[in-house]
């Protein structure tokens, strides 16, 4: 299920009172192109989304749920499988503006890791402006197709269908496709779930940003998905 985030970041800006042109300076990306992402003409890249979420102060489970809970089809799992089987429809898919796919996998409401298949397309990186990033989790990841460049700090690792990883991705690290095919895995993080965030029906004082803070990485991003998921399943 692809999601469309940009009217929930237009909808929580506009509650906050800010400016489309103040929230852009702050993120440091021109008024026109947050525009095109909020009216869905584009997507962020992975460093801009991040900006954007800490800047308006919301989580990104939250930021999510409104647009999964509306989608017409967003009816759980379905055939009676409770959390057992999820279709390939259902997962929560984002598609980021340099050719990356996240697809959160099923995780049976539980959330002390994150199941991914991550495809990038040729030429794609988890950072669009090609800078190393870390963030609070583990990765362990198997290539299942094509062949991906993992660089951690001065490390350079290329990665083969069969090929596993696993490291600490408070190291600084960054994903990269240089081949002609599209490269695809499946990715567990592992990361701390105990820091307090905000969902869109609680939209207290906006966080301040910090623009020492390293960016994170490209798949870290679906891991505050899930919260949502867990939330739905347990009605269930």
């Amino acid at each position: 299920m692809h999601l469309e985030i940009g009217d929930e970041l237009r909808r929580v800006r506009v509650s906050r009172k800010l400016s489309l042109r103040s929230v852009a300076t702050e993120v440091g990306v021109s008024a026109s192109l947050l525009s095109q992402v909020e009216t869905g003409k584009t997507q962020p890249s992975v460093s801009t989304l991040y900006a954007l979420v800490n800047l308006l102060g919301i989580s990104l489970d939250g930021l999510m749920k409104g647009q999964f809970e509306a989608a017409p089809d967003a009816t759980g799992y379905e055939d009676g499988h409770h959390g057992i089987v999820q279709r390939r429809s259902e997962n929560p898919l984002i598609e980021m503006e340099n050719g990356v796919v996240w697809e959160r996998l099923a995780d049976g409401g539980r959330d002390d890791a994150d199941p991914l298949m991550v495809t990038y397309e040729p030429g794609s990186s988890s950072s669009v402006e090609a800078k190393m990033m870390r963030h609070d989790a583990l990765e362990y990841g198997v290539i299942i197709e094509g062949t991906l460049t993992l660089r951690i700090e001065s490390e350079v690792h290329e990665l083969y269908p069969g090929d596993s990883f696993t490291f600490d991705a408070n190291r600084l690290h960054m994903y990269e496709n240089n081949s002609a095919k599209p490269a695809r895995g499946i990715w567990f993080v592992i990361g701390n779930k105990d820091s307090e965030t905000q969902n869109l029906s609680n939209l207290g004082p906006a966080k301040s940003s910090n623009s020492n803070l390293p960016a994170k990485s490209a798949v870290d991003v679906l891991n505050v998905m899930g919260d949502a998921k867990a939330r739905k399943l347990r009605k269930l």
